[in-house]
């Protein structure tokens, strides 16, 4: 059935929209959408398909996670209509908008379970597992890792029988991130080698090889091997630009992060200067270059300045802000030995004034140093004095007689044993 004459258009809604007729336009939408929901001739389909994307476009423009949730539950009788495959492309579209709208993560984790829903309702298996996959990153994303393993044990169960290697690559990559932020390593280092032999049986895009290349990067780092993580977050930076992805800048970051912890300040600048971080410029570079100068400074005021100047660049992201807070407990730690080394005695509170830093901080970190060895000493905390001792010189003497009355017993036991035999 052919669009009637005078029916509301696709085309008209535009040219309000583009015209600044922001009202007209989204009524003109609606109209498109509540109209011949019955029609299911293909003009009728597109023009309401068409008429459902750019209404969430204008509601994601305008920042209005209410009327977007309402327009994506208001689409059920449309995505009853139209091909599978399509509809999962276009719910997933229009719960990614919510992404650019402040504050909008509760609404959009909502919205993503009632679609899971309706799709199990209506058997739409393909569709139930995409969103279920977004699910798990939306969780991620807003720290409810506890809430996310449950749903990732479900979903592998059933992709692992459908044998679905994308899915499953994807599933297995965010099980990582998961298992990774509440400090499971194993278990993060075993996901992610699940996700990459799963993406070793098809054709993994661009986007998704990045996000394993970071993945392993992150964990390599992890465990103190930064030159390896520095080769997976090169390879990152270069598969994230190429698609022109806006996480491109935090590949950056991490590869400067990595030159920074294996003490090549250096570097930071001259990769800084190459092409391809060039178009990355801005706050990131700059609160790493912070960083890597204070680092080569030995300098803590400085990097404390850093860390407040920089706070959103350096805090927000839990990787960046535990791999500078261990930076800056060496960097403490240096400065601690290098203060007290003259010393034999010497005042905690000297200490503190020549670092910067409050006493009860440093006596606590003098204190952990003395536990594991660091340095040999005690603190005289009566006195508010840190009493150092000279490296303690082994001396071999016992070692050497409690190996001589050793021998001695064996002998004597040897003596023992022949005279019984004689006898």
């Amino acid at each position: 059935m052919a669009i009637e004459p005078g029916a509301p258009t696709y085309k008209a809604a535009t040219d309000a929209l583009d015209a600044g007729k922001e009202a007209q336009g989204e009524n003109i939408l609606k109209q498109i959408l509540e109209t011949h929901t019955d029609d299911k001739s293909e003009e009728s389909l597109r023009q309401r398909e068409l008429a459902l994307m750019r209404l969430g476009q204008l509601y994601r423009d305008q920042k209005d996670a209410t009327k977007l949730a309402e327009a994506v539950r208001s689409s059920r009788s449309l995505m009853a209509s139209i091909a599978k495959a399509k509809t999962a492309k276009l719910i997933r579209t229009l719960i990614d908008y919510f992404g650019e709208i402040p504050n909008s993560s509760e609404t959009q984790i909502a919205v993503t379970r009632e679609n899971i829903e309706w799709a199990k309702s209506e058997k739409r298996i393909f569709l139930k597992q995409n969103l279920e996959t977004r699910l798990i990153g939306l969780l991620f994303d807003t720290r409810r890792y506890r809430e996310a393993l449950p749903l990732i044990d479900a979903l592998l169960r059933e992709l692992k029988r459908l044998d679905d290697k994308m899915i499953l690559t994807e599933v297995h990559l965010l099980e990582s991130k998961v298992n990774h932020a509440i400090a499971n390593l194993p278990k993060a280092k075993a996901s992610l080698t699940s996700a990459r032999t799963a993406a070793n049986a098809i054709y993994c895009p661009p986007l998704l090889q990045a996000q394993l290349d970071m993945q392993s990067g992150v964990l390599h780092a992890e465990d103190k091997d930064y030159t390896t993580a520095y080769s997976y977050f090169f390879e990152t930076l270069e598969g994230l630009s190429s698609q022109e992805d806006a996480r491109a800048p935090l590949a950056l970051k991490y590869m400067l992060l990595c030159k920074i912890m294996l003490n090549l300040a250096d570097d930071v600048g001259a990769i800084i200067e190459g092409k391809l971080a060039q178009k990355y410029a801005g706050r990131d570079v700059e609160a790493m270059k912070a960083v890597a100068r204070a680092h080569e400074e030995r300098s803590l005021e400085h990097f404390e300045q850093a860390l407040a100047d920089y706070k959103a660049e350096l805090s927000n992201d839990p990787i960046i802000r535990n791999h500078l807070s261990a930076l800056y407990d060496t960097l403490l730690e240096q400065n601690l030995l290098r203060i007290i080394e003259p010393y034999s005695r010497v005042e905690i509170s000297h200490v503190a004034s020549t670092v910067r830093q409050p006493v009860r901080d440093v006596e606590t970190k003098l204190s952990q140093m003395i536990l594991d060895k660091v340095f040999h000493g005690i603190l005289d905390q009566g006195a508010g004095c840190l009493v150092v001792f000279d490296e303690p010189v082994e001396d071999t003497t016992y070692e050497a007689s409690l190996d001589t009355l050793k021998h001695v017993s064996t002998v004597v036991d040897s003596l023992a044993a022949k005279a019984k035999r004689l006898s």
